[in-house]
């Protein structure tokens, strides 16, 4: 369930000679090819089961290839899901109704230089080209970013937005314990807020959390410290007022916002002791605002609709860090029968809400 490695002295900013080798197409051609000829038009109408999933993880097989080669990781190391396919997304996307699934790689390894890292970067959207090239209409994909090397994530977003297509960008909720919302990456928001820019955030280990170790025995820190590593990003971005000040972003916030949705009353009430203030009516507009997918399983909806609108609620499945059983057994039945939505509210969580926010979606 992580996306990345991260830390104070991690350097991504590479050489032109770790640029990806595409030339031979031309930027434009490969970018109508990763969307797919035949994927369907922006009018036509959805199978009455068809399901975008806007939190499906990928990690590239020839980034893991790459980084074993380098010494980098060790494949024992990694989550056992990571070493699943493209065949294995197939079959599982197939089983849950999912049409269309963006891809959110991760490439958590601690890389030596600049420019290794720009280069793993670089093999992580290549893979993700040729996914959604050679599966036309079931794949786009975000483009990494590490916000704590500010000139590697902007070459990033010019590159993976810009150039290759890539419909978002994926960010971790804290890069060496500096939360999103933090002034020092207000450049990088300028950056995306020309772009109007979808910022999908994910939560990891909290700050101080030796890697790889719960930082409860026997708790798995996905189970309670990711919700809280979201949660706090997303309040120190209403803090400072975020989008407010970067108003054509759109913030994703997986799980459905962590606890963000359930201290809300807390945050409005209390938030004049945060520094700086936290105004009641900024946690509401704010609240409002963000974008929330359903990897999880979630809780019942009725608390987060409290404060958001159902439009802003995306289908997500978490898949394959969260094995299929648990999506097709537990999280898709549960968000069928949740009282809170209407079946046309669903129909809008499962497929018109992502199409809105990312009309790229239509041409996938």
């Amino acid at each position: 369930m992580t996306d990345s490695v991260s830390s104070p002295a991690l350097r991504l900013l590479g050489t032109p000679a770790d640029e990806l080798r595409i030339a031979a197409v031309g930027t434009s051609e490969v970018i109508r090819v990763a969307r797919g000829p035949s994927a369907p038009g922006p009018d036509t109408a959805p199978a009455v089961h068809s399901k975008i999933d806007m939190h499906h993880h990928y990690c590239a097989p020839q980034w893991r290839d790459w980084a074993v080669h380098h010494g980098l990781i060790a494949r024992e190391q990694l989550p056992p899901w990571t070493r699943l396919d493209i065949a294995d997304a197939i079959r599982f996307m197939d089983g849950a109704g999912i049409t269309t699934a963006v891809l959110k790689p991760m490439l958590p390894a601690r890389y030596r230089s600049s420019a290794q890292l720009r280069e793993a970067v670089n093999i992580t959207l290549q893979s993700m080209i040729e996914v959604a090239t050679s599966h036309p209409g079931r794949f786009s994909y975000y483009v990494p970013l590490f916000l704590d090397d500010p000139e590697a994530s902007s070459w990033a977003v010019r590159r993976g937005l810009g150039q290759l297509g890539a419909v978002g960008v994926n960010v971790t909720a804290n890069y060496g314990g500096v939360y999103l919302g933090d002034p020092s990456y207000d450049r990088l928001f300028h950056e995306l807020n020309e772009f109007s820019a979808v910022v999908d955030t994910h939560p990891h280990n909290l700050p101080g959390c030796p890697p790889g170790a719960s930082a409860v025995p026997g708790i798995p820190n996905f189970m309670c410290d990711f919700l809280l590593d979201t949660t706090r990003a997303a309040v120190n971005m209403i803090s400072r007022r975020t989008l407010d000040r970067f108003p054509d972003i759109s913030v994703v916030l997986p799980h459905a916002g962590g606890f963000l949705p359930y201290i809300a009353t807390r945050l409005e009430a209390l938030g004049r002791f945060c520094e700086p203030r936290v105004d009641p009516a900024a946690v509401r507009d704010h609240l409002s605002r963000f974008y929330y997918d359903t990897a999880g399983p979630m809780a019942p909806a009725a608390t987060l609709l409290e404060h958001a609108p159902a439009d802003h609620v995306l289908f997500g499945t978490d898949w394959p860090a969260a094995p299929a059983d648990t999506v097709t057994e537990l999280a898709l039945p549960a968000l069928d029968a949740d009282p809170a939505f209407t079946p046309e509210q669903l129909q809008g969580i499962y497929h018109g809400n992502a199409m809105r926010l990312i009309p790229q979606l239509a041409t996938a």
